[in-house]
């Protein structure tokens, strides 16, 4: 059998309603590398999810000559669906050369594209994606993911903008900057730490307290004693160890 062949027999397993049809058909193709690309991409226009997902199993499969044309795809192609299963499969391939095409997709029009690459650019982990990251901080649809990637990365030029999602209006997106900053370990984060102690949400409170004992800050002793009598039971418990680890005993007067 010839490889054309082979490859239009494979595409047509890639619709088959039998899971390990599929899954095999993608290692099929992946197996047979570069000449598949073209094919692939075509199938990432489908209307059936299920194929889509397919073709891009199979992309991942070919790996790194699929790169750069995910990267096209996700720069040029008029189909949301196109650019969402290319920024996942960039995603999944974890090449460098994605990130800075995956944080252009970060201001897509459509919610799904900005979604897959947030989740991209988390699994790829590069601190370059960062100011992108921040940015997104302002999209209310990928806001609360890309706060959670911020975390991830850990890198400190995100501190300004967690700190402004600290104090922001979103109790998600304050979980996550509370937790960050703690990772991230910078000292800038301290006194919104502080303030986020009094926060209504329990779980930020918690996080802050914990970020807090990240930090080392024995400063914050006097902020948080208070959390000993807070209503919810973590943050009590949090608070007790965090407490102790910078520390402070029940006899001190500090």
């Amino acid at each position: 059998m010839s490889e054309s062949s082979r490859i239009e027999q494979l595409l047509a397993s890639l619709r088959d309603d039998h899971e390990a049809l599929r899954d095999h058909a993608a290692a099929g193709l992946g197996h047979i590398g570069a000449s598949a690309i073209p094919q692939l991409l075509e199938l990432l226009e489908e209307d059936d999810l299920v194929v889509r997902e397919a073709a891009t199993s199979a992309l991942v499969q070919i790996g790194e000559p699929a790169v750069n044309p995910l990267i096209e795809a996700l720069h040029d192609n008029d189909e949301w669906a196109v650019r969402e299963q290319a920024a996942s499969a960039l995603g999944k391939l974890k090449d460098p050369r994605g990130v800075e095409p995956l944080m252009q997709a970060l201001e897509d029009k459509d919610g799904g594209v900005r979604t897959a690459a947030v989740w991209a650019l988390e699994r790829i982990g590069d601190s370059r994606a960062v100011p992108a990251l921040v940015n997104a901080l302002m999209d209310a649809m990928i806001r609360e993911d890309a706060a959670r990637v911020l975390k991830k990365i850990g890198d400190e030029r995100a501190t300004s903008a967690l700190i402004d999602g600290l104090k922001g209006p979103n109790w998600i997106v304050r979980r996550h900057a509370a937790e960050a900053l703690g990772k991230i370990g910078d000292q800038r984060g301290v006194e919104s730490l502080i303030e986020a102690l009094e926060d209504e949400d329990w779980l930020v409170r918690r996080n802050a307290a914990e970020s807090l004992a990240r930090l080392g800050n024995a400063g914050a002793i006097d902020s948080l004693v208070p959390l000993l009598e807070d209503e919810n039971e973590m943050v009590r418990d949090t608070a007790e160890g965090v407490l102790a680890s910078l520390g402070w005993k029940p006899e001190s007067t500090s």
